[in-house]
């Protein structure tokens, strides 16, 4: 007996797909709000909810650039491994201010992505090895540049980046919420976007019709890796020094996870830069909401796993039907 005959008359599983793909992360998001908000102890305080999202504000900016390479059909292993290698630099020019240290920290990140994005567009190397290389490269890297040491920085105008506040918001906020509606603007409303979302959706066709695949596929994977940069200034800020041993440790798969279940489709062809967002929140929450419940960190990372296969399940469903 099929899937189809079990299911209730007038159940459409394709349209419930397609709901969950589209709304489920808010419904998620309201539901684990509430649910803090009556059963979960000083959850209603402004501590908390700066420390929740300065501590999501790194991944955001992750799973912003991480959400283009997927919508090409592609991914990006290498994040993490380009935040330490962009953070390994901060202590070797911090010398000379903030503001070069930074700005050498996003080229890093910068040409980490393009060699990524060359590999991929211009060699062919499928994104998940291309990335690989750099994932167990960059790190290694970055260990060889720091020579191993966490290096501690004693910049206060740096360090404002990782504790300061904006009219009372963390930087970092800041910074995460700008690039959102930079990267929310740049799908929606700007040729590249609509270029991007069209190589995803069918890459041999796009290249018939005209398009500029391979630049557009390395201008996302460099996107992607002055993401990952960015973020990597920021955890260092936050931290106080330069750890390429620890910072953006698996980081990959927490943007991998808050795209997905954001609702962009691995299968590429789709960017959904909000709901990327609220995957990010959702995935916060979650990993919170267990903590304050006095369960381990190791029991979040079953439920993310779980809540990924849920969505890539809803996703295959919504494709299929």
């Amino acid at each position: 007996m099929s899937a189809t005959t079990l299911a209730p008359a007038g159940f459409d599983r394709a349209r419930a797909a397609r709901w969950l793909q589209e709304y489920g992360v808010y419904v998620a998001v309201v539901a684990l709000l509430l649910f803090n908000v009556f059963f979960t102890a000083n959850f209603l305080t402004l501590g908390n909810f700066r420390t929740q999202l300065v501590q999501a504000a790194p991944v955001c900016i992750v799973a912003l650039g991480m959400a283009l390479v997927i919508g090409t059909e592609g991914v990006d292993l290498s994040v993490g491994a380009v935040m330490a290698l962009a953070a390994s630099f901060i202590p070797l020019y911090l010398g000379a201010g903030p503001i070069p240290a930074i700005l050498i920290a996003l080229v890093v990140g910068l040409v980490a992505g393009t060699f990524n994005g060359f590999l991929v567009a211009h060699l062919g190397i499928q994104p998940i090895v291309a990335t690989l290389a750099l994932l167990v490269g960059g790190r290694g890297l970055a260990l060889v540049i720091a020579e191993g040491q966490l290096v501690q920085l004693h910049d206060k105008t740096f360090l404002e980046l990782g504790d300061g506040d904006l009219a009372g918001i963390p930087i970092s906020v800041w910074i995460a919420g700008l690039l959102s509606v930079v990267m929310a603007l740049l799908v929606g409303r700007t040729t590249f976007g609509r270029r991007l979302v069209a190589i995803g959706g069918n890459r041999t066709a796009s290249g018939l019709a005209g398009l500029p695949v391979k630049s557009v596929l390395v201008g996302v994977y460099a996107i992607c890796g002055l993401l990952a940069a960015v973020a990597g200034v920021l955890a260092t800020a936050r931290l106080g020094a330069s750890d390429p041993a620890d910072i953006g440790l698996l980081m990959e798969l927490s943007a991998i996870t808050a795209v997905v279940v954001g609702g962009t489709a691995l299968t590429g062809g789709r960017v959904r830069i909000v709901g990327t967002v609220f995957g990010v929140i959702l995935m916060q929450l979650v990993r919170a909401t267990l903590i304050k419940h006095n369960l381990p960190d190791s029991t979040a990372q079953m439920v993310q796993a779980a809540i990924i296969i849920i969505a890539v399940y809803v996703a295959r469903e919504r494709s299929t039907r």
